[in-house]
């Protein structure tokens, strides 16, 4: 069988768990938006009372809680860390499961090379990782839309935010096959990659508690496409664009090249 279709009859299961989460998270997330709107401006003064590290946990930051895009904004925050979850843990497992089920003898003694077993894996994840992605937009957009009560529609924001979910997406993906393909013991590459995804989510939050250490945001993908940002207008930042593109082909070039290398344990 195909290897590629193989992986994406595989992920099936886990990828239906992971949608229904996402149309969990957004829609009882967006349910509460109705109690926050008839709060009016008493609801944006309260959040700013409230001591930064609280403001930093919520992600509420400068978004106006009285709309329903500003609203969205502290959702997309957790729904970018549960998108990032899903691929780093993607990346790792699917690179890292031949040797940890012990089936990698039955899958390299086809007439394939181990790039060919690589690039089928990637594939079959990125398909993964932009339907989630796809999911995602459309669930928003639906719930986006039902709760406002404008005439202005939110929909070229939602895309601007899927956008560069969607590349933090890749870049973890990225990361997981890279920590899959190098390390001695595969069943440590999931765990070892959320590691790194927690640790620079947890940066990303410590920028928001202390301005000073706003230098460190080019170390955590977290503060690239941040919600606060693309609803106000100010879009995409050249060199966050740059940096994850660069850190994606490097990446994925390190799994290749590792893989190749390394000594399996079939």
């Amino acid at each position: 069988m195909n290897i590629f279709i193989r992986e994406l009859k595989a992920l099936r299961k886990s990828l239906v768990i992971w949608c229904l989460g996402i149309l969990a998270m957004v829609a009882g997330g967006m349910s509460k938006y109705v109690a926050t709107e008839s709060s009016g401006q008493s609801i944006n003064d309260l959040m700013a009372s409230m001591p930064k590290a609280m403001q930093a946990i919520m992600g509420t930051g400068s978004l106006d809680l009285t709309t329903v895009s500003g609203y969205y904004g502290i959702l997309f925050l957790y729904l970018m860390v549960m998108t990032t979850i899903h691929a780093v843990m993607l990346g790792a497992n699917i690179i890292s499961k031949e040797e940890r089920d012990k089936t990698a003898e039955f899958l390299l003694v086809k007439p394939i090379s181990r790039k060919q077993v690589i690039f089928s894996k990637w594939m079959a994840s990125l398909i993964a990782i932009f339907v989630l992605n796809l999911v995602t937009f459309l669930i928003s957009h639906l719930m986006v839309d039902y709760y406002n009560k404008t005439d202005e529609s939110y929909l070229i924001e939602i895309a601007k935010l899927m956008g560069g979910m969607f590349i933090l997406q890749l870049l973890f993906l990225s990361l997981g096959t890279s920590v899959a393909a190098s390390i001695k013991h595969p069943k440590r590459a999931a765990s070892i990659s959320t590691a790194v995804l927690l640790i620079a989510f947890f940066l990303s939050m410590a920028i928001d508690l202390n301005e000073n250490l706003e230098i460190l945001s080019v170390f955590t993908p977290f503060k690239y496409f941040e919600a606060k940002d693309i609803i106000s207008g100010t879009g995409y930042e050249a060199i966050y664009i740059t940096v994850s593109a660069l850190l994606v082909v490097v990446m994925t070039s390190y799994t290749f090249i590792a893989y190749e290398k390394r000594d399996l344990h079939i």
